[in-house]
């Protein structure tokens, strides 16, 4: 190991809280470590929220270090409060096991799972949570927290503020804590790292640790990647933004990073490719409309790492012809209806709808009144407006475009 990683993230902006900055670049600068960054499986897919931390546990495992991708199987059937204004939906267990398999498939794309002694290694707290006996888990685990600090801890306080915090929510810390205490027991992980918002219940395991065994063990928060005004990034008039291509499709992941606010740039160049940081200050420093240049490198290399080199070269293709050829590409984001489905008419609106340009029918009349929709090149204020197959071009497709920069088409299929 040359450069100590710990320098690396850093200077790329990853690290937002560390319990001891010194001992952890320290550690990290003169032994392969094993550290751990948990997913509660509460959906199919990984987000762009998770993907953040999966850079970062790519930059470890190239600096020499072992990471344990640790499922929240268990943890999972209670759901984390942290940061969260309500309750999560409650799972079952097959809904569980589903997406765990589907996180660990996304996730072998980009660490290495494998047999050698430097492969990444995948845990499943299912495996220690599901069959605690509750009165020994008190009486070994409880007693280690305080329940004082645990009511002032950052977790939970949206939840206390709207005085909706259940004891099943509460439990929690401990459980994530013991997680921690297991790996450190089990593979001997000396580190978490996780999003900021589970500083708390980093520190839990930490400590938890500390008192069972008398061991040291670390903590280290990254960055939550969010716009200027303090809101979490990698939502789109879909939902969430997904790395499963099924879900939000390559060209769709690339338009979200193409258009970004200019201010995010630099920042996430840095957290979000491998560029170097030389490249990544003097791309971040374009300004006006140069910055557009920086942003379709970001695009790139975003999607180059998500989804491979091929659908990267597509998706800035297709970008660039929808802008270059008034809005077409064979690669854009595609619907299609049935000949008779065209032929009995769709109102505007639903096709809106249906495309995933807006989320819901108010919002598509909005749009319509305001002059933000327009179909084959020419603007639609009309919200009762219907279309059939007759209105296709000679092409076969209807191009709908959302402002200047959301393009869909419409194809019989």
């Amino acid at each position: 190991m040359s450069e100590n990683v710990y320098d690396l993230l850093k200077e790329r902006g990853y690290i937002a809280q560390c319990t001891d900055e010194e001992a952890v670049r320290e550690l990290l600068g003169k032994k392969s470590v094993r550290f751990y960054i948990g997913f509660d499986a509460t959906a199919d897919s990984l987000t762009a929220g998770h993907f953040l931390t999966v850079m970062a546990m790519m930059h470890m495992q190239r600096a020499g270090h072992r990471p344990i991708a640790m499922m929240g199987g268990g943890t999972t059937m209670i759901g984390d409060p942290s940061g969260k204004s309500d309750m999560r939906k409650m799972l079952t267990r097959e809904t569980i096991d589903y997406n765990v398999e589907r996180f660990k498939e996304q996730l072998s794309r980009y660490i290495n799972f494998g047999d050698g002694e430097d492969s990444a290694i995948i845990a499943n707290n299912a495996d220690w949570l599901l069959d605690l006996n509750y009165v020994n888990f008190m009486r070994e685990i409880g007693v280690h927290f305080n329940v004082n600090k645990m009511l002032a801890a950052e977790a939970y306080k949206i939840r206390m503020a709207k005085g909706g915090l259940t004891f099943f929510e509460f439990s929690y810390m401990l459980m994530q804590s013991y997680d921690f205490y297991k790996l450190n027991c089990d593979y001997d992980c000396e580190l978490e790292m996780g999003g900021d918002d589970q500083w708390s219940n980093i520190i839990g395991g930490v400590n938890l640790i500390r008192s069972k065994t008398g061991r040291n063990a670390y903590g280290l928060t990254l960055k939550l990647l969010t716009t200027s005004d303090g809101i979490k990034m990698g939502k789109t008039m879909k939902g969430a933004l997904w790395l499963d291509p099924l879900k939000t499709t390559p060209y769709e992941f690339f338009q979200y990073w193409r258009n970004i606010e200019d201010a995010k740039v630099e920042e996430c160049l840095a957290l979000l490719t491998f560029l170097p940081m030389d490249e990544v200050r003097r791309l971040g420093a374009l300004k006006d409309q140069e910055i557009n240049k920086a942003k379709e490198v970001l695009a790139y290399e975003v999607t180059k790492i998500v989804h491979g080199q091929e659908e990267a070269d597509k998706a800035l293709a297709a970008a660039r012809d929808v802008f270059a050829g008034g809005g077409k590409s064979a690669n854009m984001p595609t619907t299609t209806y049935s000949k008779d489905e065209l032929d009995a008419g769709k109102d505007l609106i639903t096709m809106l709808v249906d495309t995933g340009i807006v989320k819901t029918r108010s919002d598509g009349r909005r749009q319509i009144e305001q002059g933000g929709v327009s179909v084959n090149g020419e603007k639609v204020t009309d919200v009762k407006r219907v279309f059939t197959s007759a209105d296709l071009d000679a092409e076969g497709t209807l191009i709908i475009q959302k402002g200047k920069k959301v393009f869909h088409q419409i194809k019989l299929g």
